[in-house]
């Protein structure tokens, strides 16, 4: 694509971004009508936009290319607010951080198939200029298989958007399909009614006046800075760029790529493992210190070794290192947390907020990486990413909840006590799950 469109380094910067400015703008669109229109109505939309931005990708000119693309970020940033707010209103309080977490897993494997489909591509036809356009057409089957899936995969609305619209009735429906028995059922749904009461006639606008509310968005606000932040997306969005400049040639760097793309499938495996087992708190800490500590490598490893392929190949395993961290333990309890602590009423509209915040660090950094290693070289970037991991994880000790085996409706009470302690506290629950919350209900 550079060398076809005759590409600066600012212009691939804005061709990188443009999406992401769109994906800023869909993930609070996205939000807003998931809570007006329902979740699966939402992800049908988005869906086909997802198609049409495709394919207008791999026919445009540079303006058209960089519109485009604006396009597909509308569906990007809508469905990374959608789909995971939707996953955790369908799961049961013990399983939620396992399932909505697939999500991610989803997310990075496709990752991994575009990293091998560029290398095959790339060693076979890469003599070819107009490759990428072939490289970005790829992208409109799995689009295709998301919109015939939610046509005619048996996806249901969300029960508590249901309820929360006065469908009782098919609320229970869906609940019957998805829970083990009959009293499961109708205790979720009378937690969710009694909820919805204290919800009455709150709008997103007067929410901001109360301050447990405040409180939630500014931890969702911080959360979604802190995933950014850490630099992932310098390394999935210019991981070939960042070891070509290390000292690999180009189909060495697409090939070796790949290894980014099998990391972050195998540690978002083993995140979906971790979260079953310990809290959401540990995992994003222990994160968040990974990932400092491996950018202070790789800069390192830039700064004293010269360009060459041992270089390369050293930053290679570093990279692959980081994604561990990454991949393994901010990203899913990102996503997860972000869906698990907001209120029923604003959930997608609060979600999509947040998820907007999370796009436009990850628009300004795309923008700005390609400009600062070409100022400062891989080496001062990463020192920079040190210096801001080093913040975010201070935050994170602070004011990270612990929201492993609450229900929804159990971390809305909290929030609303505004008890910090019992917040950071893990939930004390029985084998299956059940708060005490539930049982002194129950009883």
């Amino acid at each position: 694509m550079r060398n076809d469109l005759k590409l600066s380094d600012v212009k691939i910067g804005i061709v990188t971004s443009s999406l992401l400015i769109g994906a800023t703008f869909g993930s609070f669109i996205g939000g807003h009508l998931a809570d007006w229109i329902g979740r699966r109505k939402t992800l049908i939309i988005l869906s086909i936009i997802f198609i049409i931005g495709t394919i207008g990708c791999s026919l445009s000119n540079l303006n058209f290319l960089i519109f485009f693309r604006f396009i597909l970020g509308l569906a990007v940033g809508g469905a990374s607010t959608t789909v995971p707010v939707f996953l955790a209103e369908l799961s049961p309080a013990k399983l939620r951080g396992q399932v909505v977490t697939r999500n991610e897993l989803m997310i990075v494997s496709g990752q991994l198939v575009a990293y091998i489909c560029n290398a095959i591509l790339g060693n076979i036809w890469g003599h070819r200029l107009d490759i990428w356009r072939w490289m970005l057409a790829l992208a409109v089957i799995p689009a295709i298989c998301l919109l015939i899936g939610i046509l005619f995969g048996g996806i249901p609305e969300s029960p508590r958007w249901l309820c929360h619209k006065g469908k009782n009735e098919l609320a229970i429906s869906v609940l019957k399909k998805i829970r083990r028995n009959e009293q499961e059922v109708f205790d979720e749904i009378g937690d969710v009614k009694q909820t919805m009461e204290q919800e009455q006639n709150k709008t997103f606008s007067n929410c901001l006046h109360e301050r447990w509310l405040r409180r939630c968005l500014f931890i969702g606000i911080g959360v979604a800075m802190c995933n950014q932040l850490a630099g992932v997306n310098s390394i999935m969005y210019f991981g070939t760029d960042i070891l070509t400049r290390s000292g690999l040639d180009n189909n060495a760097a697409l090939v070796a790529n790949i290894a980014n793309g099998v990391i972050s499938v195998l540690a978002t495996c083993l995140g979906i493992w971790l979260l079953g087992r310990i809290g959401r708190r540990p995992m994003l800490l222990s994160g968040q210190i990974g990932t400092i500590v491996m950018h202070l490598f790789i800069g390192t490893t830039a700064l004293l070794f010269k360009e060459g392929t041992i270089r390369g190949y050293l930053v290679l395993s570093l990279t692959v290192t980081f994604l561990l961290f990454q991949q393994g333990g901010i990203s899913p309890v990102t996503w997860l947390v972000q869906s698990e602590m907001f209120p029923l009423k604003i959930r997608g509209l609060a979600m999509g907020l947040t998820t907007s915040i999370l796009w436009l660090i990850n628009c300004l950094i795309s923008f700005l990486f390609p400009v600062l290693v070409g100022l400062i070289n891989v080496w001062g970037t990463s020192y920079l990413f040190v210096i801001i991991g080093v913040s975010a994880a201070i935050f994170v000790w602070f004011f990270m909840p612990e929201t492993r085996l609450k229900s929804l409706e159990e971390l809305e009470r909290q929030f609303r006590a505004e008890n910090l302690k019992e917040l950071r506290s893990p939930a004390k629950n029985n084998n299956f799950g059940i708060t005490s919350n539930n049982i002194r209900q129950n009883t």
